[in-house]
């Protein structure tokens, strides 16, 4: 029995290549694994066979282009609008919604590079949380625990890879929504830099926030769906970022430099919030220091103090964002309590308020950056936590629900204030037996430093093991 739930993408794009896969077949198969898996999860809330396996038709009969991933089955975010295909936002206000007749500009990339999309992944509504657990559907469930979380807002993207119900998938991340699911779930999750790919760069998102980018299993993996994401675009030109390689695929094979590599525990969000972070986090966070150390990397504690208005200043961009949600006419009746509580505070804020808000993020960023710029890599814990267990969130005290998700996921939210790259790599396993991992901070534009440091650590690490038992 063939189980290509268990190769990597890269395998499986060489066994296209080589001819030992058609195109149809890759499809037919992790739409049996949808079939046998998703009931459980809840990863996929819409599911397009017949268009999936068309396209795959197409592909075979070399009326498609394969691209780069030739075929390789992936979702679409149910942020992201899909020409033809509802999206639902994890809203209720979703499914009144007109179904989209243009594509948005990351599914366009995806289909370009050869992906064959099955589909729509869950997401918390609006993807406003760091945990999927949307009203409309049923939550998402960790495949290493079906009593935890998947984290958010990216939570049904990284439950299917991590299941085995797709070979990678594409998320989007303004305060950890990639990285927060892949720690959870125990992927690699890779949040590139402020205007690195054209299909978001993030200077169209208040603040600059939220930029498209990978979940996979293996850095080799989540290089190919960054290559994916950023096309071909000779003419487009990142600003802010410096040049990058022309595929990070084949910069993962290059020689590795000796690396300055800092740790950090600092965090902007102060005493108040009642932050703890857990042994098995410190201990994670230790493992890869001294690994990095042995390797022959410079290792250092970094000294900063984070600035500590940023709190509040995040906390009003938040409410913001959620204010400019085209909510239509009577939608606000049928949102979920935390929803509508970032809606009509949103609404409340003033000009003044916002752009004061505004500068003291670009104040943060420039600070964040010199803090950083000793190092070509910054080490943080990933989350100060394992994932809660499904439920704990508390979903009619909105601003405790503000406080519990900082307690978990401190580290991840200022990273998209800074525009700088992260990539969120496993580690082990928790005494319950839940994935945890660490945080790969690399400079303005050093994307494929972070990739290159996190495929060195990775090769060494014995996560590469672990799967869920359901795999």
């Amino acid at each position: 029995m063939s189980l290509h739930h268990t190769m990597s993408a890269l395998e499986l794009v060489a066994a296209r290549k080589s001819g030992q896969l058609t195109a149809r077949e890759l499809v037919e198969y992790f739409l049996g694994r949808i079939e046998q898996h998703n009931n459980t999860l809840n990863a996929l809330v819409t599911v397009t066979a017949d268009e999936a396996l068309r396209r795959a038709e197409l592909m075979d009969q070399g009326h498609v282009d394969p691209g780069i991933l030739w075929g390789l089955p992936f979702a679409d975010k149910d942020l992201s609008h899909r020409a033809g295909v509802p999206t639902g936002w994890g809203s209720r206000v979703g499914t009144a919604a007109p179904i989209p007749d243009i594509s948005d500009p990351v599914v366009v990339a995806m289909d370009v590079a050869g992906g064959i999309s099955l589909g729509k992944s869950a997401v918390c509504e609006f993807g406003l949380s760091s945990y999927t657990e949307s009203e409309v559907f049923p939550p998402t469930k960790n495949p290493f625990s079906l009593l935890h979380g998947s984290g958010g807002s990216s939570g049904g993207a990284a439950a299917a890879v991590a299941g085995g119900l797709l070979p990678l998938a594409p998320g989007s991340d303004g305060g950890g929504s990639i990285r927060i699911p892949a720690w959870t779930c125990g992927l690699v999750g890779m949040k590139p830099s402020r205007g690195l790919i054209p299909a978001g760069t993030g200077f169209d998102s208040l603040g600059g926030l939220v930029v498209p980018g990978a979940l996979a299993h293996t850095l080799g993996d989540a290089a190919l769906l960054m290559d994916a994401l950023r096309g071909h675009r000779p003419t487009y030109r990142a600003t802010g970022v410096s040049a990058s390689p022309a595929s990070f695929v084949d910069a993962l094979e290059q020689p590795m430099r000796k690396l300055r590599v800092g740790v950090s525990l600092a965090h902007p969000w102060g005493d108040g919030m009642g932050i703890d972070i857990s042994p098995d986090a410190l201990a994670a966070l230790d493992q890869v220091a001294e690994l990095a150390r042995d390797i022959g990397h410079t290792v250092a504690d970094v000294e900063w103090t984070p600035r500590a208005s940023y709190a509040d200043a995040f906390a009003t961009l938040w409410r913001a964002s959620a204010a400019t949600l085209d909510i239509p006419a009577g939608g606000h009746d049928v949102l979920e309590n935390l929803t509508r509580y970032l809606v009509e505070e949103g609404a409340k804020l003033s000009a003044r308020e916002l752009a004061l808000a505004l500068r003291e993020l670009a104040q943060f960023e420039t600070h964040a950056i010199e803090a950083f710029s000793p190092y070509d890599i910054v080490l943080t814990p990933g989350l100060a936590t394992a994932a809660p267990e499904l439920g704990w969130y508390d979903k009619e005290d909105a601003e405790r629900n503000f406080r519990q998700q900082i307690q978990v996921t401190p580290f991840s939210s200022f990273v998209n204030a800074s525009g700088l790259p992260a990539l969120a790599l496993p580690v082990s396993l928790s005494g319950q037996g839940l994935p945890v991992g660490v945080q790969l901070i690399g400079g303005p534009g050093g994307d494929a430093t972070v990739l290159a440091l996190g495929h060195q650590l990775s090769s060494q690490l014995s996560w590469g093991h672990q799967r869920p038992a359901m795999w």
